[in-house]
């Protein structure tokens, strides 16, 4: 594990799957990572390998050395302000299906609560991504004209927390040549907050298929990006700016 770069990245899988998305972002921007699969332990020293920022994203909770305190080292320096913890959906997410981190010092540090059950909602009918307070992880982004997403975790925002993104799902009705859709509830989807002087953040859907469903195309203009051991990914620039910034700022980079 090396210290000189800036982000640990575990999850989604593996490079050649679902975390080409992610880590082709960072490579596109000049982001330097260590990457953990999803079927790999997190590692003796990865929590101390001195890290600006830990990103999990359908990573199990089973990985972590709990005898060793990993998660709790890990949290530490996020207290002490030398890291920034993000968190972003999935099934081995927040609870996702097998009660992955409820009770563990992951779910105290992040911006939200999770519930105690399986908390993922998938979408077969609209779900948009609605803006609901401005900063700057979001400025210039064109949100009056919101992407969809196929699904997320339900999360509940703290008490202290600014929730910038909400999932709005939608029902839809058809008669004859008629198509009516209503507005069926909202869910933190993009929560940020404090956790001693480290910079937390949850993204609650995915940022790659399935549930990322139509945000991976939000955009204008089309990014290629290809990370190193990865396939090549073809994303809306809109997208890619979002990820690219929301890392950014929960690292400290303003």
């Amino acid at each position: 594990m090396t210290a000189n770069r800036d982000i640990l990245y575990a999850g989604d899988a593996a490079l050649n799957g679902a975390a080409a998305y992610l880590a082709g972002l960072m490579t596109h921007a000049g982001l330097a990572f260590d990457y953990v699969a999803s079927d790999q332990p997190f590692g003796a020293e990865a929590a101390g390998a001195g890290h600006r920022l830990y990103i999990l994203s359908d990573y199990p909770v089973k990985n972590f050395n709990f005898t060793a305190g990993q998660l709790a080292r890990l949290v530490e320096r996020v207290r002490a302000g030398d890291a920034g913890l993000l968190m972003i959906g999935g099934w081995e997410s927040f609870h996702g299906a097998a009660g992955e981190y409820p009770g563990t010092p992951v779910a105290d540090a992040l911006p939200v609560r999770m519930l105690g059950r399986d908390d993922r909602v998938n979408c077969f009918a609209p779900c948009l991504v609605r803006k609901s307070a401005d900063h700057a992880i979001l400025a210039g982004l064109p949100l009056e004209q919101p992407p969809g997403v196929g699904g997320f975790n339900r999360v509940v925002a703290g008490p202290d927390a600014r929730v910038l993104l909400e999932a709005e799902r939608y029902t839809v009705a058809v008669a004859g040549d008629k198509v009516t859709f209503a507005p069926a509830g909202r869910d933190p989807l993009l929560v940020v907050g404090q956790h001693g002087r480290g910079r937390v953040a949850a993204f609650a859907s995915d940022v790659a298929p399935h549930w990322v469903g139509g945000l991976v195309d939000w955009g204008d203009a089309r990014v290629k990006a290809c990370a190193p051991g990865a396939g090549e990914i073809e994303v809306g620039n809109h997208y890619a700016q979002l990820f690219t910034r929301l890392i950014r700022w929960t690292m400290g980079d303003d």
